[in-house]
């Protein structure tokens, strides 16, 4: 009986000596993870960010001055082998900056990115509600799309940026239908005002040879016959006018 009680004891001890490795094993784990976690963030630009963990789960709190940052440092943190998670509450600090100003400045920006690189074939959009972008519509590429979010990323004054943008399909026809499209347009004699623009304010969206027209034009016959001109492109199915006329108000 003694001999019993005495193994029984023993297993008890030992069991409870293992369940004690198992805990400091796992509170050294999540120290180093915290440890390699925060090398991540040794940047002046996270100076005021902290980060700990629990159970693989990366907590991120304090501040940043730009929402690039933000981002930049839950892609550091989560790159951290043992992080299974990320929890982001970090803030960005910076300049506050009134909705409206915001999407003004940033809709300018975003007009004049890509040129020269098929900014007539880019239709996103921009919408702003307490310093959080939201970019929507279509983009002709995966790089236009990272553009544009790099873009209002790193202006001051944005909040936190959400991608609602689409990935126009990569096709050789719906290739030529885009550049049969802005040939009818921007060729056009009527149309010479808005061909020497930069910004291209015409922009020409294809899906499966669908064609959205997107922007601003000066007067109503430009919309007309914008939309009669990418009609009458062969190829298309369909066409769907979206331009705005300047000084009327949107439909």
């Amino acid at each position: 009986m003694t001999n019993k009680t005495s193994t029984a004891r023993g297993a008890m001890l030992a069991a409870a000596l293992l369940i004690a490795l198992c805990g400091l094993s796992l509170h050294l784990g999540a120290a180093d993870l915290g440890s390699d976690a925060a090398a991540r963030l040794n940047k002046k630009q996270y100076r005021d960010v902290k980060v700990t963990v629990n159970n693989g789960t990366a907590t991120l709190t304090g501040t940043v001055n730009l929402y690039i940052y933000k981002a930049d440092a839950v892609k550091r943190v989560s790159k951290v082998n043992g992080i299974a998670a990320v929890h982001d509450l970090i803030e960005v600090a910076g300049p506050a900056v009134p909705d409206q100003v915001l999407q003004d400045k940033l809709q300018e920006k975003l007009a004049y990115d890509r040129v020269f690189y098929g900014n007539a074939f880019n239709a996103i959009s921009l919408g702003v509600q307490n310093g959080v972008v939201t970019l929507g519509g279509h983009a002709l590429s995966y790089n236009s799309r990272d553009s544009a979010l790099g873009l209002v990323s790193i202006y001051p004054g944005v909040k936190g940026v959400v991608d609602e943008m689409q990935i126009d399909p990569v096709s050789m026809i719906d290739n030529e239908i885009r550049v049969r499209v802005y040939r009818a347009i921007y060729g056009y004699p009527m149309f010479t005002k808005y061909a020497i623009d930069p910004v291209k304010p015409i922009r020409i969206s294809v899906q499966n040879g669908n064609v959205g027209l997107y922007g601003q034009v000066d007067s109503q016959a430009d919309k007309d016959v914008a939309y009669l001109r990418a009609n009458g492109v062969p190829g298309v199915f369909s066409v769907k006018n979206y331009l705005d006329v300047a000084n009327q108000a949107h439909k």
